[in-house]
């Protein structure tokens, strides 16, 4: 899971991500430590608001 990265990168909080998918930001936390998936229609959300794929997303693809 490349969120955690892709977030940092582009100077967003975890409480900032949760607001934009509407999320608690122990949500995003879960989510980047891999511990709750992703629902699928918020992971395309997701990779569409970052410009990636969700292989890419996901740690699947460059």
């Amino acid at each position: 899971m490349r969120l955690k990265k892709l977030r940092i990168e582009h100077g967003i909080s975890q409480k900032d991500l949760g607001k934009k998918f509407n999320a608690a930001q122990n949500t995003i936390s879960n989510w980047e430590n891999g511990t709750r998936e992703i629902p699928q229609n918020t992971l395309i959300e997701i990779a569409n608001f970052f410009n990636v794929s969700t292989d890419y997303l996901l740690g699947r693809g460059r």
